[in-house]
């Protein structure tokens, strides 16, 4: 009898290496992965697929919140990054175009981001790499999470013969082991960033999640927490907090990145390092921002997004969750989004996501030592 189990245990571990060497994925040319030049971040569910939901916040619009606040803030810190989204908008992605976009831009790290369900008294946020189910609990969430194969066009067909079995997701993870350690590191400094956060550490777990199966990069599925408990889904609703969650996820991005690469982390690029958010009164009504002393001179470029005769709050419906900073023109309150410096292509760039995105009437604005002036000068003036 032990002689059968141990043919056995061979026969699985050959046919694991016999996956490994027949998947079609050249090994090779993805384990170079010491830069982190492309970022896809991929807010969970959309359109359709609503997700989880506690009693009125759903899962769809607290992840594309923020995942898109994580995007910007990789943008405005990491210019040279090339940060793409499988989601900008409330759409539905099939899960399998989900991974195929991830690694036709070749990404060097694919950031997955959910909300949790469970009873109303589990709270937490934990981070998921590719493995083995280690409790009934992570394979729910994974069944949960893959489930939206079945709002697909042909109702998951395409995945009938897809093998997740344990062998299948131990072979994967031997093919791509190097990705697999990365995952970890990179799941590691979430958990602790949200610990700093004061959120509950559920810590860093494995389940096979169809996302993770397919994508050739490192990859993390975080759970930011539990709608299903009504305190987190309080918390996961506020705007402000959906900034902090994102603000702990880009900490960790930085950390791993500077890690990876063997550099020091930069000094955090916030938009009120480059304009100080105050704006004040001065002659002809217009208004005059205090522009931090290294941009004096220099032409800065912003996407206005809305306009209002009524001063307005950050935390305000009508920015839809983007930050936004304020000035006051001709009695009006003008918001705008972005910092530009000397960079009109860039701003433009911006505008053109923004109008797709949630605001189809945004434009570009340009200032020069707080004054806002003529587009057509500042891109003349930015030139030189």
């Amino acid at each position: 009898m032990s002689a059968f189990f141990n043919c056995l245990a061979f026969f699985k571990i050959l046919t694991c290496l016999s996956i490994v060497i027949l998947f079609p994925v050249s090994l090779a040319a993805q384990t170079d992965k010491t830069v982190v030049n492309t970022v896809c971040i991929d807010p969970g569910h959309g359109g359709k697929d609503p997700g989880c939901h506690g009693a009125s916040a759903h899962e769809k619009n607290v992840c594309l919140a923020m995942g898109i606040e994580l995007g910007r803030l990789i943008k405005l810190n990491y210019p040279e990054v090339k940060v793409i989204f499988t989601r900008k908008t409330d759409v539905f992605v099939e899960l399998n175009d989900r991974a195929t976009i991830a690694n036709k831009a070749n990404a060097d790290l694919f950031i997955c981001i959910h909300a949790n369900a469970a009873t109303a008294g589990v709270n937490g946020a934990e981070t998921y790499v590719l493995g083995l189910h280690k409790s009934e609990a992570q394979l729910k969430i994974a069944d949960r999470e893959n489930s939206a194969i079945y709002l697909e066009a042909d109702k998951g067909e395409k995945y009938k013969d897809f093998d997740m079995s344990p062998d299948a997701i131990i072979a994967r993870n031997l093919q791509l082991s190097v990705f697999l350690d990365y995952s970890i590191d990179l799941a590691t400094k979430i958990q602790k960033q949200f610990k700093v956060l004061g959120r509950n550490d559920r810590g860093v777990k494995q389940a096979g999640f169809l996302v993770l199966y397919k994508t050739t990069m490192p990859s993390v599925l975080i759970e930011t927490g539990f709608l299903t408990n009504p305190t987190e889904e309080k918390y996961l609703a506020d705007t402000a907090n959906q900034q902090k969650m994102a603000n702990a996820m880009f900490v960790a991005f930085q950390q791993y990145k500077a890690q990876l690469e063997g550099k020091e982390i930069p000094k955090t690029v916030e938009e009120k390092d480059v304009i100080v958010e105050k704006v004040e009164k001065n002659e002809g009504n217009n208004s005059k921002e205090i522009t931090n002393v290294e941009n004096k001179g220099k032409v800065i470029f912003r996407v206005q997004v809305v306009t209002s005769e009524a001063k307005l709050t950050p935390k305000s419906s009508r920015f839809k969750g983007v930050q936004v900073l304020e000035y006051k023109q001709d009695n009006l309150y003008k918001y705008t989004t972005g910092v530009y410096v000397e960079d009109y292509v860039s701003a433009n760039n911006s505008k053109n996501e923004l109008r797709k995105e949630q605001f189809p009437n945004a434009f570009v604005v340009a200032f020069l030592d707080g004054e806002r002036i003529n587009l057509e000068k500042a891109i003349k003036l930015a030139k030189k």
